[in-house]
């Protein structure tokens, strides 16, 4: 039987997103296999338990774009530095898994920089088709495009029911960071 990494998609307005793309980060590092999990607009100075874990993890490679998405940034927002700092992640990852023999790739909110306008769809694809044979690919993000969807092999929409921040419940350490 031939080996091939196949791609993942978890999206929707749901939490568990990230949280699954850890946990199967956490078990292919366990397995052996070497991974590369990059956190689109996550900025290097903020702490979170994924953040110190990975740091302190052998086999999990962590890559921040050190940046924060527009969302949280609303009028302050500087466009054109966040278009270079998710444009230069990028390229670090496309030069990374040509040269560094990685098994798994993670792109956490990759969905967000991709609907942006950060990432062109066309390049993208045209990645996850040229990848490594054997690369493993997972994908997070709210809105997943139909392109991406249909290339996928697994996909998984995260349905929200309930959520605390509905109630004003802040983001909490050890839980959503």
């Amino acid at each position: 039987m031939k080996k091939t990494g196949l791609i993942h998609v978890y999206t929707g307005e749901g939490k568990g997103k990230t949280t699954a793309a850890i946990g199967l980060s956490v078990r292919a590092s366990g397995a052996g296999l070497k991974v590369l999990f990059v956190q689109f607009f996550k900025e290097d100075r903020v702490a979170s338990g994924e953040k110190t874990f990975f740091k302190n993890c052998v086999g999990i490679e962590l890559i921040r774009s050190n940046c924060r998405h527009p969302i949280f940034t609303k009028e302050k927002t500087d466009v054109d530095s966040i278009k270079k700092s998710i444009r230069d992640a990028y390229g670090t990852v496309k030069k990374k898994i040509r040269e560094d023999g990685y098994n798994m790739l993670v792109l956490d909110e990759v969905m967000s920089a991709i609907n942006g306008g950060w990432i062109e769809m066309e390049d993208f694809i045209s990645f996850l088709k040229t990848r490594p044979e054997i690369l493993e690919v997972v994908l997070t993000g709210r809105d997943a495009p139909p392109e991406i969807v249909r290339l996928a092999d697994y996909v998984t929409e995260m349905l929200k029911l309930k959520h605390p921040f509905d109630s004003g419940v802040n983001a909490r350490k050890g839980i959503e960071f």
